[in-house]
């Protein structure tokens, strides 16, 4: 499953996500990792949550991040959560929005057969979005 936190930059989408990963590693019985543009949250997170800092790795486009995404995968079966801060800048999407879609179908699939919930964080308005990508979305702000 693939969610979405929506809205314009600065309206509070990574203070929602960052609460939303701590309280879910309380439940977890696997493995959460956050993808963010830096390491500048590293302590509001818990510490039983690997934080990724994706700035540190070479992606140029979105091909490349997805298979960053299937190289976290294959390293842990445990996984159960990935949270992904700016979204569109970690994808290499930023004012390509017309790559949204097909990339968050290409973490749908992978969700599938990984059996991995991501929540994205999506520097977006909601009626910028396709009908299917606003049924995932979990809070518009």
């Amino acid at each position: 499953m693939v969610q979405l936190i929506v809205g314009k930059k600065g309206k509070g989408k990574t203070k929602y996500l960052l609460d939303k990963v701590n309280s879910a590693i309380r439940e977890a019985h696997g493995s959460i990792v956050y993808l963010d543009k830096s390491s500048k949250h590293m302590y509001e997170l818990n510490n039983k949550i690997r934080l990724i800092d994706v700035s540190a790795f070479p992606l140029k486009n979105s091909d490349q991040f997805i298979g960053f995404i299937c190289g976290i995968l294959s390293q842990d079966h445990d996984l159960e959560q990935m949270y992904l801060d700016s979204f569109l800048r970690l994808s290499g999407l930023e004012g390509n929005e017309a790559g949204v879609e097909k990339c968050i179908g290409q973490l749908e699939e992978l969700s599938k057969l990984f059996q991995v919930e991501f929540v994205l964080s999506v520097s977006m308005d909601k009626e910028e979005l396709s009908a299917d990508l606003q049924s995932k979305t979990i809070l518009a702000l």
